[in-house]
Parts: C-alpha cells; sequence; structure tokens
C-alpha cells in the first residue's frame, strides 16, 4: 500500500509552532560540507556479523515482516542527511543541462521547499541556496535523483553533462533510467566493481539507527531508547532523545518557513553509532524492494507521527516518486569487500526483541 503521506496536510500551518532556527545549537559540522573524505560526514558502523531482528510488525507498519539490521562487514553511514546546501553543489556541477531530473521546481516554489532557486534556461542553469537553508536537508528528491548522486560522489564529483562518468554510472548503472520499472531494476556495484557511496541497504540504515553495537540491543527509536522522543527543539541545549517530527500533543518541532531543523540540531539525540536525524527531519530512501515496486523509505519526516520513527515501521514508494517529506543519507563501503559479503548483509539472525512492543498513535 502507499506509504503515509501528508499526514497533516493543510492543517500544518495551522498548527505549526516555533519558528527560526537561528542561534541553535548543533551536533558538531564539518569545515567543508562538500569534502566527503572528511571524517566529520561520517561515522564508522562496525561490529560485523550482528544478528538482525524482525521488523515490520509494529502498529502502522505498510509492508511485510522481515529480518533487518544484519550487516556482515564494516561501514561508513552519513552522520547527517543531505543538505539542500550539498545538493545545490551537486546541481551546479551536473545540471547546467538538467537530462534527468535531478531538480524539481517545488523545491523552490512549495511552502515545504527547501529553497534551492534554480535561475537562466536549460544549458546555463544556475542554482542556489540560502545560508539560513543551506544546512537543512533536501527534499523533493526520488530514489533515482539519490542514486545519481551517489554516483557523483563516487566519480569524484565532477562538473559536466550527466552521463556515465558524471551520474549514470559508478556505484549504479543507471544509463538514463527514470521509470519505475528500470529504477526497481537498477542494483549496487560492489567495491570491486567500483561502487563506492550508496544510498543505504535497508540493513544498513537500519543497524546504523537503531542497533547498539557494545550490548547487542536494537533499540525502538534511533535516538538510543525505547521511549518515544520528544519533539521539542532543545534551547538552549538538546537533553537528548529529541526529533524533529510532528507530536500529537505539541504540533510541529518548528514552523514556519523551515518546518526542517539543521541537520544535527538535536546534539544530544544521536544513535549509538552517532548518526543524527534518522527520525524525523525527513523520510530517507534506501535500497530495499517492497512488494515489488516500492523502495524503501525509513525514519518518519517533520509532518509525521511519532510511529513512523520507529523500528518496527517499514514503508516505502515508487522510486521515481519525489515530495516533501523525503530525502536522503549515503552510506560508503570503505574497504574492498566481496558481493558474497554484501549479500550476507541482507539474511541476518533473528534476534528476539528484548523490550515489549509500544501501543502506535492515532
Amino acid at each position: 500500500m502507499r506509504y503515509t503521506q501528508g499526514l497533516i496536510g493543510l492543517a500544518m500551518v495551522l498548527l505549526a509552532v516555533g519558528g527560526a532556527a537561528f542561534g541553535q545549537p548543533h551536533a558538531p559540522w564539518p569545515s567543508d560540507w562538500n569534502n566527503w573524505s572528511d571524517p566529520a560526514l561520517w561515522v564508522t558502523v562496525g561490529n560485523p556479523g550482528n544478528a538482525g531482528e524482525l521488523s515490520g510488525s509494529g502498529a502502522g507498519a505498510e509492508a511485510p515482516d522481515r529480518i533487518c539490521g544484519s550487516v556482515a562487514y564494516t561501514f561508513n553511514m552519513g552522520k547527517f542527511e543531505v543538505t539542500a546546501g550539498q545538493y545545490t553543489e551537486f546541481l551546479s556541477a551536473v545540471a547546467k543541462t538538467d537530462t534527468y531530473g535531478l531538480y524539481n521546481t517545488s523545491m523552490w516554489s512549495d511552502t515545504y521547499g527547501c529553497k534551492i532557486q534554480r535561475s537562466g534556461s536549460s544549458g546555463t542553469y544556475t542554482y542556489s541556496v540560502a545560508s539560513d537553508w543551506a544546512n537543512r536537508p533536501v527534499n523533493y528528491v526520488s530514489w533515482g535523483d539519490s542514486a545519481r548522486f551517489a554516483n557523483w560522489l563516487t566519480n569524484g564529483q565532477p562538473t559536466g553533462a550527466q552521463g556515465l562518468t558524471t551520474t549514470e554510472n559508478g556505484s549504479y548503472y543507471l544509463n538514463g533510467a527514470i521509470s519505475d520499472e528500470a529504477l526497481l531494476a537498477v542494483m549496487r556495484k560492489s567495491p570491486e566493481q567500483g561502487g563506492r557511496y550508496y544510498i543505504p541497504t535497508e540493513d544498513e540504515w537500519y543497524k546504523a539507527a537503531y542497533y547498539n553495537g557494545t550490548s547487542g540491543v536494537y533499540y525502538d527509536y534511533p535516538t538510543g531508547t525505547n521511549d518515544v522522543p520528544s519533539d521539542v527543539l532543545g534551547t538552549p541545549t538538546d537533553p537528548g532523545n529529541n526529533a524533529t517530527y510532528y507530536a500529537a500533543n505539541n504540533g510541529l518541532t518548528i514552523g514556519f518557513p523551515y518546518y526542517r531543523t539543521e541537520v544535527g540540531a538535536h546534539e544530544n539525540s544521536e544513535s549509538p553509532y552517532g548518526t543524527f536525524d534518522q527520525g524525523g527531519n525527513v523520510t530517507e530512501w534506501n535500497e530495499a524492494i517492497i512488494y515489488a515496486s516500492y523502495r524503501g523509505l525509513r525514519g518518519g519526516s517533520f509532518g509525521f507521527y511519532d510511529r513512523y520513527l520507529r523500528a518496527a515501521v517499514r514503508y516505502g514508494y515508487y522510486p521515481p516518486y519525489e515530495d516533501y517529506a523525503t530525502g536522503f543519507r549515503v552510506s560508503a563501503v570503505p574497504e574492498p569487500a566481496t558481493m558474497g559479503l554484501l549479500a550476507l548483509g541482507g539474511l541476518g539472525m533473528l534476534m528476539r526483541r528484548r523490550v515489549a512492543p509500544l501501543t502506535d498513535r492515532p
């Protein structure tokens, strides 16, 4: 079934609380957001060969049950969601002629857009984003857009038309794929085949969000806890276990004009491995294929209820889909790994949940 979008709709404007996030603290940021070799952009997810656990059976789940979280190799996960500033850099490099629709006009025109502005005409397009938007997550990006961004990183962030040396080959062979069928057929390449930066597998995403490698326990929320996070943006500091989502008793974390917090704004609410905002802000693409027609999504968004932050809830949608609630982050496999090891990451062994399931909200 279609994953639930627009839970709040136009009522978001009326219920919006808070305002600009100027002066708010945040997790340590890199000095250069576009230097993807900077360790400040990554966390290392170790503990290879960990057991997985059953996900998809919780209230509000919209996809079949699956054992999730077992990964046989050490990998890096983006500490933050890909930001509007990082995506603007990508567009400026490869979208002077936007052959495969990497830019969505709603990024600028929609109330909830990430405010990347395009100027000029095809062949000479330029892109910009204001400084107060640059460190908030990009939205209105499809699974295909995310894969092309990963290819661009894998190819060394080149400048040029969208083609095999920039966006269409690298960690994924896309070669113009834009339809549902074509994007569902795309598979990641192993590092031996030239892959490096990726859309996370569902197991990579799940492990980085919910697993504690020291204790071997999975948590219900990607803030290292089984307690429902608060949706309050801490002032002046984050007390921990906070996320950017819509709380029934409190409304939006922040309202007009931003709606999304700067990445890492909940500075003490990281996952056990140290990622930020895997719950809330924007829901994030992963590589899973669900119902043979959807690519996976995880983590909830600024306009979704807390149940979408939970480990138990799997969902997805058509891979060309772009909307206000959807963004992504990237993973990387820094050392060569065999296809056999990559495949093992998706098998996993069932680990018994150590906590009782939570009652879902309406």
